[in-house]
């Protein structure tokens, strides 16, 4: 365990270490000033020496190398430092958009397992008749449709033509359904495919005909036996997937106006607003590595067998 431990957290230094530099150089390639932005967002005009003034108490004339040094030896103290724009803590803009994101990453899980798990169970029930060739049909257009022109679809037809949810904004349940659904259903093909080949594997084990063999439910079989089998590569891609969620959902917040963490980045991209740009890479690493790890908990919890590896391992 403490093996373990230890090589989780020198994996978790290296990414967020990598991940900093990568943001930090990129940030700087990019065009614009970040002090012309201040004096955009304040309303007002810099004189040539405000803006050196401005320049130099950011520390923005020292060498990049010495820029990196400072923030990194802050990160290390906990101290993502302050917004260029807002002047606000960086750790106060992420908790105060966090919420939102969440929210929306939990709805698209919700939606994304009401989406693949009657559709997978069916392929694998059915497989070579009418349910498979639905089941895969949904899943090729899931895989092929961009989620913006899906937001764009729903938003058409069930706010525009019928009136039945709203179409941006963020305050009710309601809001949550057409973000999520556009989530999820791009998501589903990879889990769908994933649950069918898992169940026809496990249909075909002997365990599974044995089960039969004694006269046992066919949906006692599926649920208690051959389901269990199936859910661990999808455990171990749930992680990757939650990860995905809470980083690369800017496109879909963007479009139903969800007050989420990618529309704040986007914006600090815009600005040149380097400490926040840099703690939501940050946040993001530190989020996608530990849902990776809660899958890894999963399919040991699944799999005895990874188990045993491990303490052998050890």
């Amino acid at each position: 365990m403490l093996k373990q431990f230890a090589y989780r957290s020198i994996q978790l230094a290296t990414v967020l270490f990598l991940l900093s530099l990568l943001t930090f150089i990129l940030m700087k390639l990019a065009p614009g000033d970040p002090v012309l932005a201040i004096a955009r967002a304040s309303d007002g005009s810099l004189s040539q020496t405000e803006q050196a003034e401005l320049r130099e108490s950011l520390g923005l004339k020292r060498p990049v190398y010495e820029q990196y040094g400072s923030w990194l030896s802050q990160i290390v103290r906990l101290d993502w430092g302050k917004s260029l724009i807002s002047n606000r803590s960086v750790w106060d803009l992420l908790a105060e958009r966090l919420p939102a994101t969440v929210s929306l990453a939990v709805g698209a899980m919700l939606a994304l397992v009401l989406i693949s798990f009657p559709l997978g169970v069916l392929a694998a029930k059915f497989e070579g008749r009418l349910p498979d060739a639905f089941s895969r049909t949904i899943a090729l257009l899931g895989a092929s449709v961009p989620s913006f022109w899906l937001a764009l679809l729903l938003i058409y037809a069930f706010a525009y033509r019928l009136n039945w949810l709203p179409a941006m904004g963020h305050g009710s349940l309601l809001h949550l359904i057409l973000p999520s659904l556009t989530l999820g259903f791009v998501m589903a093909p990879e889990y769908i495919r994933l649950l069918r080949a898992g169940l026809l594997e496990a249909f075909a084990q002997e365990y599974v005909r044995a089960a039969r063999s004694r006269g046992l439910a066919e949906w006692r079989i599926t649920s208690r036996h051959a389901l269990r089998a199936a859910l661990i590569p999808i455990v171990a891609v749930s992680g990757i997937s939650l990860g995905a969620l809470m980083a690369g959902s800017v496109v879909t917040e963007s479009l139903f106006g969800w007050p989420g963490l990618g529309g704040m980045a986007i914006e600090a991209i815009r600005l040149r607003d380097y400490p926040v740009v840099q703690g939501y890479v940050l946040f993001c690493g530190v989020f996608f590595l530990v849902a990776n790890w809660l899958s890894d908990i999963g399919v040991a919890a699944l799999d005895p067998r990874t188990r045993l590896i491990r303490r052998r391992d050890e």
